[in-house]
Order: C-alpha cells, then structure tokens, then sequence
C-alpha cells in the first residue's frame, strides 16, 4: 500500500511539473541599438568611431543594461513558483524532563529522550487555472517594456551625442570664419583710420567700423564657449573627462541622401514607446486574467518523506522512515471585497493603459510630421543658402575685377570679402541645421534606418 501511495505521490509530481521558460538572452549583442548601419549613411567616420566609444563606455547605457538583467532575474523568480518547493528541515531535540502524557486509560510517566527528526518536504501549489502561468507571462510583458527602455535609451543617447558633435564642427568653422572676419575688419579699420587722417571720411564713420570691429570679437568669444561646453558635454558622455574629442573637417560633411519625403503612419510601429505600450497592454491583460482567478479554489500537493527515530542507533531502521502526502484544497468564502477590488482595480488599469496606448500613437505620428517638416524647411533653405553664396561669390569676383581696372577700391573689396564671408556663415549654420533634422526624423522615427525604409 505504501508504495501504492509513493508511486502516485511521484506521478501527481511529474504529471504537473510544467516545461521550464524560454531562457532569457542576455543582452551581450545590445550593439545593434546604436544602429551603425544608419550613422555610416553621414560617412564620417569620426562620428562612427565615437559613437562605438559611447557604447563601450557611457553610465547610462550601462546602468540601462542592469535594469534588463534585473528584470531577467524577477522573470525567472516567477517562474519558480510554477515548480514545485522542495526543502530539507532537520530536528534534533531532548526533552530534559517532559510531563506525563495521558492515552485515556494509559497514562506514560514524565520521561526524558532524544527525537531525531530529518524529513524532506516537499509542495506544490496544482496551476489548474493558470495563475501562475499568467503571472509569468505579466513579468515577460514588463521585462519587454524595460528592454525598449534600453532601446530608448541607445536611440536618445547616440541622437544627442551626433547632434553635439555636428554642432561641434558647426562651431569649429565659425570660429574659423570669424578669424577671418576680424582679420579683414581690422584692415579695414587701418584704411578708414587712413582716410579719417586725410581728411576723407568722418570720426564717426571710423568709430562705427571699430565698433563693428569688436562685435566681431565678442561673437567670436561666444563661438568659443559654445565649442568648450559641447566638448565638456561629449566628454560626459564618452565618461572620460580628458577624452581628445576627434572630430571631421566641415567641408567633408556631406547631406544623407535618399530619404524619403512622406511616410506611412506605420513607421511609429518601430518606437520604443510605441512598443512598450502594446506589452503594457498585454501585462494588464494578464494582470486581469489572474485577479479572475483569484475567485477560484487552489490545490497544493504537498508530502514528506524521511527519518523519525528517538535513539540514534535506530535512525536508519525501517521502523524509523516516514513518508506522507496528500491534497491540501483552499477557498476564500469572505475576504472582506479585496479580491473583487483588485478585478475593478486590473481592468481600470486596462482602460488606462488603452488611453495610453491611443495618446502615445497620436504624439508618435505628430512627431514624425514635425519632424519631416523641419527636415524638408531646413533642407530647402540650406539649398537657398548655397545657391545665395554662389551669387555673393560672383558679386565679390566682380568687386575684385572692378578693382584691377581701378572702378573699386580696397575697401569696396574689403566689404564685398566681408558679406561673402557673412554670407558663408549662413550657410553653414543652414546645412548644419540640415544634418539635425535628420536626426530628429531619426529620433522620431524610432531608430529607423530612413535610408533604406521601404526595405523595413
């Protein structure tokens, strides 16, 4: 009879113990966030190289990675809940002196002894209704909303990292342009204090060439200050304070080409707060499947087996093996309204998590349209802006000819170099703001490579 009992102890054990989970991944292969493939459409390779630094070394993708591989864990401690408990509790005791003990008509005397107690234990609650499963599949959800986080996370960072570093070199060749700008002010500065000392122009016409004079200066201090801080900036995040930031000339920067002008409304699919949305919806989901289940009855097997023996030399005596097992059932006839408070409290956290949902679709497509507008405004005037140097340049050649034949003077060519080179300015500034934009789409987008997008 007894081994009756074990065998169906064993087989109730094996017939409910369910497959184990998928294993999680790690996380190791986290590269592809960055997503090269996009960055290498500016062909610098400056650029590539620091993000590559960033991924190496940056606190917030790594403290980022944590969070992944903490939910990891919290998803397979719920999932220990769906395997059986097994543990091993020994006793050893003496009762110094133990009082009489009374068997109706028998009565043992107060005595003392020794009880050798070494069971294993074992329980399992029976997931008849899935609970267990369902919570489960709710910390899956919830671990997928931390990896589009991280997702997040990659996208904002290299975004703002590549938008500091083009607004670096934007910086760079300003100053450049600004030197020169001051070198041609200052020889203008010397003709027209020329001309006042001949009698040729007024005081106030040199004071206001020198007033302009150091307006030059004073923009290109702030042009300095910009660079310096963009660099501290980058510094920060490449987590190296002294790090050499290694960036490409401004003439090699180059317009990525091919990007498409419209757009389907599916492109926000690819957001990571689209995405963590649709598992938050799911997780609710499941969350609500198990408040209903919280109205049904629970089963745990539960059985022991091991030695009971009150003389050590007995303790591996047939006499002292115990074994049991049995089906504990549980039902809450009142708990007070808690569970079906928590069913109301799952499904309003649904209904908000459907809003959510909604608003987050609407803020996505709203996004890429701004995004797509900037793109396609800065675009435009960058090549509004080239062709108005090339004029500008036309009319500094004729300045120039004009001068050999003796129809102009230094100055007026002084003045022409001065508004080609204001000119040029402008032009940097719109083809900078050109490159931004394509971040932003990028951004918007959710990190998808735009360039090759029907492909996707």
């Amino acid at each position: 009879m007894k081994k009756f009992y074990i065998l169906l102890f064993l087989a109730l054990f094996l017939f409910q113990i369910p497959c184990p989970a998928k294993h999680v991944q790690n996380t190791d292969d986290t590269i592809k966030y960055l997503n090269m493939e996009w960055w290498q459409n500016y062909n610098d390779e400056n650029l590539c190289d620091n993000l590559l630094l960033v991924y190496k070394s940056n606190y917030d993708l790594k403290n980022a990675a944590l969070k992944v591989r903490e939910n990891e864990q919290i998803v397979k401690m719920q999932f220990a809940n769906e395997l059986p408990q097994i543990g091993l509790s020994a006793d050893l005791n003496r009762d110094l002196r133990a009082p009489m003990q009374q068997f109706g008509n028998m009565s043992i005397p107060k005595y003392s002894q020794y009880n050798y107690y070494i069971p294993i234990s074992a329980s399992y609650e029976v997931d008849i209704w899935g609970t267990n499963r369902l919570k489960t599949k709710s910390e899956k959800e919830r671990l997928e909303i931390i990896r589009q986080a991280q997702r997040a996370t990659y996208i904002a960072l290299s975004c703002d990292f590549a938008a500091d570093y083009f607004n670096l070199i934007k910086a760079d060749e300003l100053i450049k342009i600004q030197d020169e700008l001051i070198k041609i002010q200052e020889e203008t500065v010397l003709k027209i204090k020329d001309k006042y000392e001949t009698g040729l122009c007024s005081v106030n016409e040199l004071l206001e060439e020198e007033r302009v004079l150091t307006r030059l200066k004073e923009e290109k201090n702030s042009h300095i200050k910009t660079r310096d801080m963009l660099i501290d900036t980058m510094r920060v995040y490449l987590s190296n304070s002294e790090a050499d930031i290694k960036r490409s000339d401004y003439l090699n920067l180059k317009i990525v080409e091919n990007l498409p002008l419209e757009y389907q409304s599916d492109i926000i699919s690819n957001r990571p707060d689209y995405i963590q949305e649709e598992a938050n919806i799911k997780r609710v989901g499941f969350d609500v499947r198990v408040a209903k289940r919280e109205f049904l009855p629970k089963f745990v097997i539960f059985g022991q087996i091991g030695l009971n023996a009150y003389h050590l030399g007995t303790l591996f005596n047939s006499a002292s093996q115990l074994f049991n097992a049995g089906i504990l059932p549980s039902f809450d006839i009142f708990s007070g309204g808690r569970k079906l408070a928590l069913l109301r409290l799952r499904k309003y956290e649904y209904e908000e998590a459907l809003n959510s949902y909604q608003k987050t679709a609407l803020q996505g497509i709203k996004e890429v349209n701004s995004a797509l507008v900037d793109y396609k405004q800065n675009l435009k005037n960058y090549d509004e802006s080239l062709e108005r140097l090339k004029l500008q340049n036309k009319t500094f050649e004729l300045v120039n000819d004009k001068r050999e034949i003796g129809a102009a003077s230094d100055l007026d060519v002084l003045y022409a170099k001065t508004a080609y080179l204001i000119v040029q300015k402008e032009e940097v500034s719109n083809k900078i703001n050109t490159l931004l934009s394509t971040i932003g789409l990028y951004r918007a987008s959710g990190g998808v490579d735009l360039c090759n997008y029907e492909n996707i």
